[in-house]
C-alpha cells in the first residue's frame, strides 16, 4: 500500500469492499509512510445513495463522486474497485486503455501480507462451505485460523491480523486479483466449474478463465483439485504440485463412506453436510489439509460438529405439515438440481427462478424428464423462459408447471401443489439482482414469508481469526 504515495488513487464503488479500503488506506497511513496519510487526497466513485454516507464519514481528503466515466476513471493512476464492478465494463476497458490500472482488495491485501500462509478456495458452487469446513477443522487441530475474503469479510479487515492459516475464498470476481499482486498462494483448492456470472465476465470462455486464473496465472504452491470436474481434469499445471481428490487413489467417497485411497476412514451419513455434493467437498478438505502437512484423517471426526451455513439447502423448519428448506444461495441451474438430489425421496415443490443472465436451463429441463418433483414454480426476471422450456416436459412427465409473480406467490403455489404435505425448496438457480439486494436478502423474506424468524438464520459461523 505505501507503494500507492505519489499517485493518483481511487475507489470505485462502497459496499463493505469500499469501506474496508478506505479504511485500511488510512490507518496505513500514520506507520507506513511518515505520518502523512496516503494517498493524501483519494476520490471515490458511488451511487447517489452511498455519496450521503461517505461525506458524514468527515474525511476532508475525500472527494466523493457519482459519475464513473471513462473519462473520469483515466484521470487516475490507480482505481482500487469493487468486486461487483466487472472490469470489462465499457468505461472500464477505455479507462484501462489510457493507462489506468484497476486492482481490488484483494490485490492490496496479498500485495501487503506476501508473509501469511494462505489457503485459497474457489469453485463455482462449494466454496463457502468448504472454506468454513476447512477453518473449522484447522482450528479442531489447535491452529488459529483466519476465515475470511468471499464469505463475507474483506480481506482488508484483517490486514494487520495474525494467524497460522488464512483460509481465503475467493469469487471468479477476485480470483485475477491474486495473480495481479505479485505473490504466490501457499495453496488454492477448486471445488468444481460450471457457467455462471456470465453478464459480469462477458461470456463461459472468459468466465472459466477467470476462475482458473488462480490456478494458471497466480501459480499456487500446491493445487487441490477435483478429479471429477472435466475442465480441472484436463489442466496441466508444470509449476504447482497437484493433489487430486475425488478419485480412488486419494480422498473420495465410496457410497456414504469417506475413503483416503484404500483406507476406510469414517462414515459420512451423521455429517451436517446435506447432499453428497457437500460430502464431496469434504474430500476436498481432507485433501489440502493433509497437504499443508497435517494429520487430515485425525482431523476428519471434527466434522461433526461442523456448523451449515445459512441459506444452503438450510431447513427452517415446518408449519403445518410442510418443512420449508432455504437453497437461496443457488444461483445456476446445476445448484438447483443439487439441491433436488438431496430431498429425492421426499415430495418436492421446488421455487426456481430470478435474474436472467442467460444461463442454459436444458440440462435442468431434461433431468426433470426422468426425476421430476410434485411441482416446478417458476418466478422472476427468467421464469417466463425457465417455464416455456420447462411447459413441454412437463406435459410429459406428469409434474405440475405453475408461474408466479413473486415470491409470495409462488409459495402459496407450492403450499397448494403439495397439498399440506412435503417440501418447500427455494432453490432458485439464479441471482436475486432486482427483486432483493442479495441472496440472503432473499431467503430471509422466504423465512418471512414461511413464518420464521428472518434474523435468527443468517449468522454466518466462523468468519474472523480465531
Amino acid at each position: 500500500m505505501a507503494s500507492l504515495r505519489g499517485r493518483k488513487v481511487a475507489l470505485w464503488g462502497w459496499g463493505r469492499e469500499g469501506r474496508a479500503a478506505w479504511h485500511a488506506l488510512r490507518a496505513r497511513g500514520g506507520t507506513a509512510v511518515g505520518g502523512d496519510a496516503f494517498p493524501p487526497r483519494l476520490t471515490l466513485f458511488c451511487s447517489a445513495t452511498e455519496a450521503e454516507e461517505a461525506r458524514a464519514l468527515g474525511d476532508e481528503a475525500l472527494v466523493v463522486e457519482t459519475d464513473a466515466s471513462a473519462e473520469r476513471l483515466s484521470a487516475f493512476d490507480v482505481v482500487i474497485k469493487s468486486p461487483g464492478i466487472s472490469p470489462y465494463r465499457p468505461e472500464a476497458l477505455a479507462a484501462a486503455e489510457r493507462g489506468t490500472r484497476f486492482i481490488g482488495g484483494t490485490t492490496l491485501w496479498f500485495a501487503e501480507r506476501a508473509d501469511a500462509r494462505t489457503l485459497c478456495v474457489t469453485g463455482t458452487k462449494g466454496k463457502s462451505t468448504t472454506s468454513a469446513l476447512l477453518a473449522h477443522l484447522l482450528r479442531a487441530g489447535g491452529h488459529r485460523t483466519a476465515l475470511t475474503g468471499n464469505i463475507g469479510q474483506p480481506l482488508l479487515d484483517l490486514v494487520d491480523g495474525q494467524a497460522d492459516y488464512w483460509v481465503v475464498e475467493l469469487s471468479s470476481y477476485q480470483t485475477r486479483d491474486v495473480a495481479r499482486s505479485g505473490t504466490r498462494p501457499g495453496l488454492a483448492l477448486v471445488t468444481n466449474i460450471f457457467p455462471e456470472h456470465l453478464d459480469w465476465h462477458g461470456g463461459e470462455a472468459r468466465y472459466v478463465e477467470d476462475k482458473l486464473s488462480l490456478l494458471t496465472d497466480a501459480r499456487p504452491r500446491i493445487a487441490v483439485l477435483n478429479a471429477a470436474d472435466p475442465r480441472l481434469a484436463s489442466l496441466r499445471l508444470p509449476d504447482s504440485d497437484v493433489r487430486w481428490f475425488g478419485r480412488e487413489d486419494g480422498w473420495h467417497l465410496r457410497g456414504d463412506a469417506l475413503w483416503r485411497g484404500n483406507e476406510d476412514v469414517f462414515d459420512t451419513r451423521a455429517l451436517p453436510l446435506p447432499g453428497r455434493h457437500n460430502r464431496g467437498n469434504l474430500c476436498g478438505v481432507m485433501a489440502a489439509i493433509e497437504a499443508m502437512g497435517l494429520d487430515a484423517a485425525a482431523l476428519a471426526p471434527h466434522a461433526a460438529g461442523f456448523r451449515p451455513l445459512p441459506h444452503r439447502l438450510q431447513p427452517l423448519g415446518a408449519r403445518d405439515g410442510i418443512d420449508y428448506v432455504n437453497d437461496s444461495i443457488s444461483t445456476t441451474p446445476h445448484a438447483s438440481l443439487a439441491a433436488l438430489e438431496v430431498y429425492r425421496d421426499r415430495r418436492v415443490a421446488i421455487l426456481v427462478g430470478g435474474h436472467d443472465r442467460g444461463l442454459d436451463w436444458t440440462p435442468f429441463a431434461e433431468a426433470m424428464r426422468a426425476h421430476a418433483p410434485v411441482a416446478v414454480v417458476t418466478m422472476g426476471q427468467n421464469g417466463p423462459r425457465i417455464h416455456s422450456l420447462l411447459a413441454p416436459v412437463a406435459a410429459e412427465a406428469g409434474f405440475a408447471l405453475v408461474a408466479a409473480g413473486d415470491l409470495a406467490g409462488a409459495m402459496e403455489q407450492a403450499r397448494e401443489a403439495l397439498g399440506g404435505e412435503g417440501v418447500v425448496l427455494l432453490s432458485p438457480g439464479a441471482p436475486s439482482f432486482g427483486a432483493y439486494r442479495d441472496y440472503a436478502e432473499r431467503g430471509r423474506n422466504f423465512a418471512r414469508l414461511a413464518g420464521f424468524d428472518p434474523e435468527a438464520i443468517t449468522a454466518i459461523p466462523g468468519i474472523g481469526i480465531a
